[in-house]
């Protein structure tokens, strides 16, 4: 028998306590890197020996290469992007995922995780207050997980036509139409991309000042192509505002006309498992398709994304495959029948172990500490001389901005100042923050959704950003 201890034994302990050190160190830790490109890739960029090398000195080697090029985003002060830390049951499961190595395509390579992954769905749907039909998939994140959903409205909108686009593609299919606000995120926009559904097909409908697409403006449009075939793309926690459409008054209309309503729920679809924002939902469990991440609220590692889709018909037809040599069972459910992939990680390990770390309770109180976090954060922030809040918190997300105390002091002043202040507390490494353009003003962007993060870290990041205004002054 081959002695597997001694070949996994040393580089697993190796990690394990690299990993330690390393997740112990966060709250003590800059929250930006601190090496710079040219340090990366010198260090990394190392001779490829024809012999190799023990597996715990490549460990060992790597650790050390990568300090200071690693982001704080596991922690408590990383408020850039909507980016989650990692549960330690999550975490605990996705290293266990790694050492199985299972190929969670089909139930027959992967019995365990195909199951886990059926039982993922079911209760997400469950929290999420979707319908209980509805089918499922788990992805790697929104990107592909939009690229599901709209691959099955294809199908569904093309097959009421009379078109099998699976078959003969889109060339000579009745042209879909695609409605939306005037903001969409950009892993929207690439699935479009990547469907052959086209940029020119996106019409933009008026939307208030929340990125709330506006129901007079869309009826307006659906009138004007009644017999278009439509997709209309709604958002539960815009990217800037964390707005969210009124899902009550589109959904009839959408209906009426024979629309498909597609949801990108990346951040906001969370809230309906809170009783303090599921308001922001009501209706909209009667859409076609939705879409959110386990790698932001659900603070699962990356990768993890979900979809899910009114249509289960319309879901399989557009993703499934059969061949001679796979082996399908005919009680089981085969995960690649729903996903754009086919080798893929098994990924719902992760969520299910976090999911029953949280549970229905500790899920509700994460998203409404975050949200609390965040209205904190926005409003010590911009209570600060210099600082102007320009969006409290919906949900998670705010903004605020920094003004050029110069006399006469432009628009272009202010914008090129709040970057600065923005570097400079990147520069400073207590906390890290990002910045956007939202309706032609630059903004520092406030974005909560860690598990870690407390009270402790709010007055630290406030402190900070007092602290790098007042030794930035002009």
């Amino acid at each position: 028998m081959k002695n597997t201890t001694s070949i996994f034994r040393k580089p697993l302990e190796t990690a394990f306590s690299g990993a330690l050190a390393y997740l112990e160190s966060l709250d003590r830790a800059p929250a930006a890197t601190t090496a710079d490109l040219r340090t990366l890739r010198e260090r990394l960029d190392r001779p490829l020996t024809p012999q190799g090398m023990p597996p715990e000195q490549v460990i060992t080697e790597l650790m050390q290469d990568v300090e200071g090029g690693i982001l704080g985003s596991p922690g408590g002060r990383f408020f850039a992007w909507v980016v989650g830390g990692a549960l330690p049951a999550a975490l605990a499961a996705d290293w266990m995922s790694s050492a199985w190595d299972q190929n969670a395509a089909l139930y027959a390579c992967a019995p365990a995780a195909a199951v886990v992954e059926e039982i993922v769905g079911f209760w997400m749907k469950g929290l999420l207050g979707l319908p209980s039909a509805a089918s499922f998939a788990l992805t790697t994140g929104s990107q592909m997980a939009h690229a599901t959903c709209l691959a099955a409205a294809r199908h569904a909108l093309l097959q009421r036509r009379n078109w099998d686009v699976e078959r003969k593609g889109l060339f000579g299919a009745p042209p879909i139409r695609i409605l939306a606000g005037g903001h969409q995120h950009g892993s929207v926009v690439r699935a479009v991309r990547l469907l052959g559904l086209g940029l020119d097909h996106v019409i933009s409908v008026e939307s208030d000042i929340a990125s709330r697409l506006l129901p007079e403006a869309l009826q307006k449009a659906l009138e004007q192509s009644p017999d278009a075939p439509t997709i209309i793309l709604l958002q539960a926690g815009d990217i800037n505002t964390g707005g969210f459409d009124r899902f009550e008054q589109i959904v009839p209309l959408a209906k009426k006309h024979g629309a498909w309503v597609h949801v990108d729920g990346a951040i906001g679809l969370w809230a309906a498992a809170s009783p303090r924002y599921r308001h922001q939902t009501l209706g909209i469990e009667g859409c076609d398709s939705w879409v959110t991440d386990g790698h932001k609220w659900l603070n699962t590692p990356y990768d993890c994304g979900f979809a899910f889709v009114v249509e289960p018909e319309a879901h399989r037809a557009s993703m499934s495959h059969r061949a001679a040599y796979l082996t399908h069972d005919d009680d089981a459910r085969d995960p690649m029948d729903w996903n754009p992939e086919w080798s893929r990680r098994a990924r719902g390990f992760a969520a299910y172990a976090a999911l029953r770390q949280l549970g229905r309770e500790g899920i509700a109180a994460l998203v409404e500490r975050c949200g609390l976090h965040a209205r904190e954060l926005v409003a010590g922030i911009g209570a600060l001389p210099g600082a102007e809040i320009m969006w409290k918190p919906i949900i998670n997300l705010g903004m605020v901005r920094f003004l050029d105390p110069r006399p006469g002091a432009t628009e272009e002043d202010h914008h090129r100042r709040t970057d600065q202040v923005i570097a400079a507390i990147a520069a400073d490494g207590e906390a890290f923050f990002a910045g956007t353009t939202w309706r032609g003003r630059r903004c520092m962007r406030i974005s909560v959704s860690n598990w870690m993060t407390d009270e402790d870290d709010v007055a630290r990041t406030i402190a900070t950003v007092k602290r790098v205004l007042a030794a930035n002054q002009e």
